[in-house]
């Protein structure tokens, strides 16, 4: 079995003369959690979506458990087995569900795609039992729940599927503190359960620092410093990164001169 679950190598994205990413590589084990870190631009958001197949590299590739994951193609099969491999949860779950479809109906749907002639009831209510929703969530509407517990539905849904890997693109990010902390602690009993693989995208460096093992950090586009969490947030190489953990707000914070030292980088 391959040492890694997942693989980037020499990924380059250009938008006309935007180079969004540049020769970006990394490796996430099985069963880990890598965070990629950076301000809106640095290409964190890009990296995630070439991985999980929305946008295509212009050049680089992408290994789920050695094999290269490649063009999608057309045929329906291999659209849905990519699909299986690696699953995306979003900052916003309302605008991917469909709000006049049930949570439970929103998970069957996912199963008979995927897993035509299972017992799909069974299995929802596993899904609804792994993420801490109960019976009473399993027919309301997106409208009717809370954030959290929308994110919730989201997570299940992808795991619906048994991926490989679980990226997520600032999946706390919109949810207040005390959720933001629920749903963390969610996601780690379920990597801590199941092995599955998870890639953070997000510009939060307190949510890196509790659920990510390595870090990347990004930069228009490169990766400028990367290595274990606790060793690049707890003493950065970087000037970029050492930036990063000034921004962060405490008292004393200074936003317009952290603006001017961010110009000057």
């Amino acid at each position: 079995m391959p040492e890694h679950v997942l693989e980037a190598t020499g990924l380059h994205r250009a938008f006309g003369d935007v180079h969004a990413v540049e020769d970006v590589s990394f490796a996430l084990p099985e069963g880990g959690s890598l965070g990629i870190v950076g301000e809106s631009g640095s290409g964190k958001t890009t990296t995630a979506r070439i991985v999980v197949g929305l946008e295509q590299a212009d050049a680089g590739d992408v290994l789920v458990r050695g094999r290269v994951r490649g063009a999608p193609g057309r045929g329906r099969a291999r659209r849905l087995a990519r699909a299986r491999e690696v699953q995306m949860v979003f900052q916003d779950p309302y605008l991917s569900l469909d709000p006049r479809t049930g949570v439970a109906d929103v998970l069957r749907e996912t199963l008979r795609l995927h897993f035509p002639g299972t017992d799909h009831d069974r299995r929802v209510r596993e899904l609804l039992d792994q993420v801490g929703l109960g019976t009473r969530a399993a027919e309301a509407r997106p409208r009717q729940l809370s954030g959290g517990q929308r994110q919730r539905v989201a997570i299940a849904r992808a795991l619906a599927v048994e991926p490989a890997v679980l990226v997520l693109d600032e999946a706390v990010a919109a949810l207040d503190v005390s959720v933001q902390a629920q749903i963390l602690n969610l996601l780690a009993d379920i990597r801590q359960d199941t092995g599955i693989g998870y890639l953070f995208i997000t510009h939060d460096l307190g949510v890196v620092r509790c659920v990510t093992d390595e870090v990347l950090v990004m930069r228009r586009g490169r990766v400028v410093e990367a290595g274990p969490t606790a060793e690049v947030l707890g003493a950065p190489q970087h000037p970029y990164t050492r930036l990063l953990l000034e921004s962060v707000p405490r008292p004393g914070w200074d936003p317009e001169a952290i603006a001017a030292a961010r110009r000057s980088l």
